[in-house]
């Protein structure tokens, strides 16, 4: 299938270089910083709306303080990736956070510029889960033929490209995934990590392909959930975290800037809206440093085993 054909076949493909420099104060842009006088920062759909409304909210306004009166910065919650990567193309976003395999996607087709990669958790890489119920049958991956599954966004890097490169290296068919499940061995949906990780939980799927991120409970797994298989656990290796993105459209000065104030975010602007560490409303990351494409590439190399183009953009 075309569509499934070429995606970046260069390991070193040039991306966007880290934007590491200082261009003062943001507010030296003057009326005309940032087109319209508005940062639209735009935050990909992995939670609910207003679950990351609170988180992001601190964040937003420590930017908007460090701009000062030359722009406002406004909140914007995607639809899903493909439509971060059709704001920050058109210039309608200026910064957003996304997925490692959307943010590959953006750069190659001129959409986006890597800029920053988050951490968390200890650690700059996370990992992609195959979860079912405690109560199901399900003991393997093989068991999963002739079951519904749920996933993620499908250009989710932990929500669709690794569980479905997981399902394919344990011999299931993948079919036309994540386009459609015509030929997979299973029936598959896409959503967003909440939305797949309820499915399974309502007993609408048999198996959710999630980022652990979202199952996670007081101790471990969810109370009535656990792992089919981890990618972590079982291939020895984490999947780079997800990257934060500017748009192309932005002039040099104005990304070095935005990237420069998240840079030297304070604490509190991870704390959420109750300002207050280790509660429901904090980032889940805690810091961010300077990222481009290559550090990316372990994503796009499961790409290129899954045969996955950019024309999945058009599909999404």
């Amino acid at each position: 299938m075309e569509s499934r054909r070429d995606f970046l076949k260069a390991a070193g493909v040039a991306g966007a270089a880290a934007l590491t420099g200082t261009a003062g104060c943001l507010g030296s842009f003057g009326e005309q910083a940032y087109g319209d006088g508005t940062v639209q920062f735009m935050m990909s759909p992995s939670e609910p709306q207003n679950y990351m409304m609170k988180q992001y909210g601190p964040m937003r306004d420590y930017i908007d303080s460090e701009i000062g009166d030359s722009a406002d910065v406004e909140l914007q919650y995607a639809a899903d990736y493909s439509a971060v990567l059709q704001g920050l193309g058109s210039g309608s976003a200026d910064i957003a956070e996304t997925g490692p395999f959307a943010a590959a996607l953006g750069v190659k087709a001129d959409k986006a510029e890597i800029a920053l990669q988050r951490h968390a958790y200890g650690s700059w890489t996370y990992t992609s889960v195959i979860v079912t119920r405690k109560d199901s049958d399900i003991e393997s991956l093989s068991d999963l033929k002739g079951k519904r599954v749920a996933f993620a966004d499908m250009t989710s890097a932990s929500g669709s490209l690794y569980p479905l490169y997981m399902l394919q290296d344990a011999g299931l068919e993948i079919g036309e995934a994540p386009v459609s499940d015509n030929g997979a061995d299973f029936t598959g949906t896409w959503s967003g990590h909440a939305e797949a990780f309820k499915a399974l939980q309502d007993g609408q799927v048999e198996a959710a392909g999630v980022g652990k991120f979202i199952t996670q409970g007081d101790d471990g797994y969810v109370e009535g959930i656990e792992p089919i298989i981890d990618y972590k656990k079982e291939y020895g290796k984490g999947i780079p975290r997800a990257p934060m993105v500017v748009s192309p459209e932005l002039s040099d000065s104005e990304k070095e800037s935005l990237v420069s104030a998240l840079k030297d975010a304070p604490e509190d602007a991870y704390l959420g809206k109750d300002g207050e560490g280790d509660t429901d409303d904090d980032l889940w990351f805690d810091g961010v440093r300077p990222a481009k494409l290559e550090d990316y590439q372990p994503v796009i190399d499961v790409a290129n085993k899954l045969n996955l183009s950019t024309d999945l953009l058009d599909s999404a």
